[in-house]
């Protein structure tokens, strides 16, 4: 359930997009007698690669422009301009950039990929920490907090607490399917959210009490995937039998 700190500030990122690509590419000057233009265009592709993978989408794009650029000024004739002659070189700076907006945005891919297996795990740890609680004899309380604490983050709410009372039908409720239903019908979480007009209950398994979800202050849209983790976790009480008598 943690989220990845160790990403560069984009000002940071969108620096070394500018500056890494020419750097390269003044180095590249050296060789630009000894290399053909195609090999040099690959060097700078595999510095759009290093940014993209290491940086954002908008990071990345910009480096496969300033990469492009870059391969114009220095590395193709005639030199230090922006004009290109040879119709190769022409060639190599469009599919240098067209690469390096694809590498981009497979590696955003592969950032996003990344996540949701982090988060997957996160949610799976969560679930084990709250049955290994329980499963060591931990008071009722202690393992209901934490399922508590744990559910308000899976779904990002403004609070969540327990409730010993059987769950009421007029408020909005949290099936075992992962759906919201309100008043009888099916709540479009992914379009419209969880509602905030009221709580929203979880209940937990056969009905003895239920965890009441606030979303008030804005609107949030937990994935079909995050809401059966939270019903999982609220079934860890009804398990367990961590529940207060009424």
């Amino acid at each position: 359930m943690s989220r990845d700190v160790n990403r560069p500030l984009r000002p940071l990122a969108l620096g070394w997009a500018v500056l890494l690509p020419l750097a390269v590419a003044a180095a590249l000057i050296l060789l630009r007698d000894v290399l053909a233009s195609t090999s040099t265009a690959l060097v700078l592709v595999l510095v759009v690669v290093a940014v993209a993978v290491r940086g954002d989408r908008p990071a990345g794009l910009v480096a496969a422009v300033v990469a492009a650029a870059a391969f114009d000024f220095f590395l193709a004739a005639p030199y230090y301009t922006f004009a290109i002659r040879a119709a190769s070189d022409i060639e190599a700076a469009v599919l240098l950039f067209a690469v390096g907006v694809a590498v981009t945005e497979v590696a955003q891919w592969a950032r996003r990929e990344l996540d949701r297996a982090g988060q997957r795990e996160g949610y799976l740890d969560g679930v084990a920490s709250a049955a290994r609680l329980a499963g060591e004899g931990a008071r009722d309380d202690d393992v209901i907090d934490m399922v508590r604490r744990m559910i308000g983050e899976v779904l990002d709410l403004d609070d969540c607490r327990f409730s010993a009372e059987r769950p009421r039908q007029d408020r909005p409720q949290l099936r075992g399917d992962g759906g919201v239903v309100w008043r009888g019908r099916e709540v479009d979480v992914d379009r419209d959210g969880l509602p905030t007009m009221d709580v929203v209950e979880l209940p937990v398994r056969d009905g003895a009490g239920a965890f009441l979800l606030t979303a008030s202050t804005r609107v949030r849209r937990p994935t079909l995937e995050q809401r059966r983790v939270a019903v999982t976790l609220a079934n860890q009480v009804g398990v367990t039998g961590a529940v207060p008598p009424r």
